[in-house]
């Protein structure tokens, strides 16, 4: 492919993530050549459009999936690419990537048994800790993404990890960490800190093509709505574990 022809591929792919309708884009996208169309995304993890990114990650978790029931091979390097990007020797920040992680791994049973320990260790002190505050935010969206559709992955350590992040200053982060211990069916809201509940300022969580804006407080009352369709568990063992490591 020459680079003439690559570019233009690259700014068609920027203009199929722009479409409105999610269904219509992915098809599109479904259009371009699977090899192709990998480095592409990846190059958009890193737009200054926040959306954009979101949606190319999106786009990468469907294709990494695709990939992975063709060639499973094809697919771990994908993910080999992914890890390196968030590797401080790659010389980068690796923007999108833990994002991406979550979504492909949510897709993949198969992949996620052999990478899910490498995205939850990002979060770990004691693993391979991401200290990026800006990055930090992408990982705890990636581990909510894959704790949707595996929820009992959440080990006892994660689940405190990310109680803790309830404490962040950044609200973006507590936002998300409320988000991930719902989707695993583990959030309580007794240990939610008071100023969390009255939280009135905005985040923007993506649905999988959009952002809706929603206070903090208002999302904290909405996960607890769903968690009491569900049946509480390990109440005190999540709070003992929360207070050893906070």
């Amino acid at each position: 492919m020459n680079k003439s022809y690559g570019r233009e591929t690259k700014k068609k792919v920027g203009e199929i993530l722009m479409e409105t309708d999610k269904d219509t884009a992915f098809e599109k996208l479904a259009q371009i050549p699977d090899e192709q169309l990998v480095g592409h995304l990846f190059s958009y993890f890193y737009n200054k459009n926040e959306l954009t990114k979101f949606r190319s990650v999106s786009a990468m978790g469907l294709l990494g999936a695709r990939t992975a029931k063709r060639n499973m091979e094809k697919a771990r390097i994908i993910l080999r690419r992914i890890m390196w990007n968030l590797n401080d020797e790659s010389g980068g920040i690796g923007w999108g990537s833990p994002e991406a992680m979550g979504e492909i791994l949510s897709q993949s049973p198969e992949l996620a048994l052999e990478f899910k320990s490498i995205l939850f260790s990002y979060l770990d002190p004691d693993g391979n800790h991401i200290e990026h505050e800006m990055l930090q935010r992408g990982v705890l969206w990636g581990i909510g993404t894959y704790l949707e559709t595996s929820p009992h992955d959440l080990s006892e350590k994660t689940k405190a990890m990310l109680y803790c992040y309830l404490h962040s200053e950044d609200s973006v982060k507590r936002a998300y960490s409320v988000r991930a211990l719902s989707n695993a069916k583990s959030f309580q809201y007794g240990l939610v800190p008071e100023h969390i509940r009255t939280d009135d300022r905005q985040v923007d969580l993506f649905d999988g093509w959009n952002f809706t804006a929603i206070r903090v407080s208002d999302l904290v009352r909405d996960r607890e709505n769903k968690k009491k369709m569900h049946d509480g568990t390990c109440g005190m063992d999540i709070e003992h574990i929360y207070r050893k490591h906070a």
